[in-house]
């Protein structure tokens, strides 16, 4: 199907943790013994603490490490909960993981944020942020085919922001939230990963807003798997990709089925870029991709220039699409706007198009999905154009690096602020994006 994971990229999927000991990593503390009582604290990088992991085993609740320009050649290890790790320059802050660490930040204490640096050239992941902490190798996912996720052994993190950072070249995902919930993903960049740029996982009910991002030169812009609402997907550009945007329920990860995201304000589009990691390449060329998802509302979102299909509602395995809502999107210059291609066995019901649409697969698919959604076309009734081929990918650390991104406001002084489960968004106050939105972050391509 063209929007399922390949069996290569879910083994991919396997982050590995490292705690220092078992007993701080499960109790999210810092694992210092100076308890005596002081107020929150400002621990500058290099200036009092040679790395950010030196300061980070200083820190208490509250603290902000603040990071001064520099490359820093380490796995940060977030385990103190309600610290924010700042650096004070976006593009001059740099985890670097020199293509052979393979986390850079690595986040399992609630409350945290990561805010206003870089990540890149990582084996696995720019930032992870993750409930699942098994032992000295915790596995950022929550199915290997025989054991699942344990909610009670490992529940999920509470409360977390990443924003303002900028995350590139890294081998599975730039920013990775898995079995993590009431966070926010905003103001971010991501190119190069050799899987997504940025990926939510394995939460329900979620909590997690998305908001503002800048995904390309990806194999697949944004990804979210056994994600379900409330999730707001909303105001991002994912753009120049292989793959756009991908929504799904998959039985390698817990929590099936997937439902209830708001995909809302968003341009996808161009979703067809060389020079970018070779992975996804069955969904090469789609914009966005929706398999076994349920009750998901997808609306007022710009989809453009995709040159197989804009939009593509199919199923997973015998999980059919239930109850998506697709109104008020605005498609232009795909090869096909939109196409239902769930199978005989998971035909999928209760799903509605609205809006003006072009060409589909089935050629009545507008008609037949009309809201409020009472008709499903028949299945098995078209496919996808096979043209154009994918082309050859390349390593995820060849991808060029990107463009200088905008910096936090008043990174250098500002106190922290604490991390609250992010605001209810009504789609209905989303607005259609134009097609330059978010342009001033993103490449020169067009």
């Amino acid at each position: 199907m063209p929007v399922s994971r390949s069996p290569h990229r879910l083994r991919l999927a396997a982050a590995l943790l490292v705690c220092a000991t078992a007993t701080a990593c499960a109790a999210g503390t810092s694992g210092h013994g100076d308890d005596a009582p002081r107020g929150p604290l400002t621990i500058r990088v290099p200036a009092e603490a040679p790395t950010i992991t030196a300061a980070l085993e200083r820190a208490r609740p509250h603290d902000l490490v603040l990071v001064s320009p520099g490359r820093y050649r380490e796995t940060v290890r977030i385990r103190t909960r309600q610290v924010t790790l700042r650096g004070t320059d976006r593009n001059g802050v740099v985890v670097d993981g020199e293509g052979r660490r393979g986390n850079g930040v690595v986040v399992t204490a609630p409350g945290v944020t990561v805010e206003n640096l870089t990540v890149r050239s990582h084996l696995q992941n720019g930032v992870l942020v993750t409930g699942l902490k098994n032992g000295d190798e915790g596995i950022g996912r929550g199915s290997d085919g025989y054991h699942r996720l344990d909610p009670v052994a490992d529940p999920p993190l509470d409360g977390f922001r990443v924003r303002y950072v900028t995350a590139a070249n890294n081998g599975l995902y730039g920013i990775y939230a898995f079995n993590a919930r009431h966070g926010a993903i905003e103001d971010n960049y991501a190119s190069g990963s050799a899987d997504s740029g940025i990926y939510v996982g394995q939460c329900k009910p979620c909590g997690i807003l998305v908001r503002g991002n800048t995904a390309e030169r990806n194999a697949v812009g944004y990804e979210n798997t056994n994600a379900s609402g409330p999730l707001w997907i909303v105001g991002n550009r994912f753009s120049g990709n292989r793959v756009g945007m991908t929504i799904g329920s998959d039985y390698l990860e817990a929590l099936t089925p997937q439902g209830g995201a708001t995909v809302a304000g968003n341009l996808v589009a161009d979703n067809s870029a060389a020079g970018t990691p070779e992975q996804a390449d069955g969904g090469y060329g789609i914009g966005l991709g929706i398999a076994g998802g349920r009750d998901n509302t997808v609306t007022r979102n710009r989809i453009t220039g995709n040159p197989r299909a804009g939009l593509v509602l199919t199923s997973t395995e015998d999980l059919p699409p239930i109850g998506n809502r697709m109104t008020g999107n605005v498609f232009d210059g795909n090869a096909l706007d939109a196409a239902y291609l769930a199978p005989a066995h998971a035909p999928g019901s209760g799903n509605c198009f609205t809006g003006p649409v072009g060409r589909t697969v089935p050629e009545d698919l507008a008609s037949a999905m009309a809201c409020p959604g009472r008709t499903t076309p028949a299945p098995g009734a078209g496919a996808l154009p096979a043209d154009p081929a994918p082309p050859p990918g390349i390593p995820f650390l060849d991808v060029p690096l990107p463009p200088a991104q905008p910096q936090l406001p008043a990174a250098a002084t500002a106190p922290p602020t604490p991390v609250e489960p992010p605001s209810p968004v009504d789609p209905a106050g989303v607005p259609l994006p134009g097609p330059t939105l978010l342009a001033d972050r993103a490449r020169g391509r067009r």
